[in-house]
């Protein structure tokens, strides 16, 4: 028992990458800047791009040991809000739609100062549906959240999770 036990904390120490959070992070990286993401769509609550820098600072201080700096990090994130569209999903016979679908595009520029091959440039979408019956009104504070969290997890996953 002691002998498995030293020889998976050998393994595990000797990686210098791996962590349990599910991230790819070399030991050399210590900080993290989210430059503030702008809003350019039409479209969406005014406070979204507000919302979605929160989410995005948040989740990596959650899931994370880097140290999050206003500039300068280690690694950089920074965009744009380029879609916000409601689309029917769900078309019917009656040319109406059964859902329709709320869609939100960010654009993300991932630079790794001490990487430079795990930098990119892409966009990233999400969306949910919702019953024709309701409206974007009704949906939209409880949509939008959930959209962006999902958003967040995926730039993260890219950024920091290499994956």
């Amino acid at each position: 028992m002691l002998l498995a036990l030293l020889v998976s904390q050998f393994l595990l120490n000797s990686c210098g990458i791996y962590s349990f959070s599910g991230t790819s992070l070399s030991p050399d990286i210590k900080s993290v800047t989210v430059v503030n993401f702008t809003m350019a769509t039409a479209g969406g609550p005014s406070n979204m791009a507000l919302q979605f820098n929160e989410k995005m600072k948040e989740y990596y201080q959650r899931n994370t040991s880097l140290a999050l700096l206003p500039s300068n990090g280690d690694m950089q994130l920074e965009g744009t809000i380029t879609g916000y569209e409601v689309i029917p999903a769900a078309p019917t016979a009656n040319d109406q739609a059964a859902l329709n679908r709320l869609s939100i595009t960010i654009q993300v520029k991932f630079t790794n100062n001490k990487d430079e091959e795990k930098n990119f440039d892409q966009s990233f979408s999400f969306f949910k549906d919702f019953p024709q019956n309701q409206t974007l009104n009704q949906v939209e504070s409880r949509l939008v959240p959930l959209i962006l969290d999902q958003l967040v997890q995926d730039i993260f996953n890219k950024s920091a999770g290499d994956w």
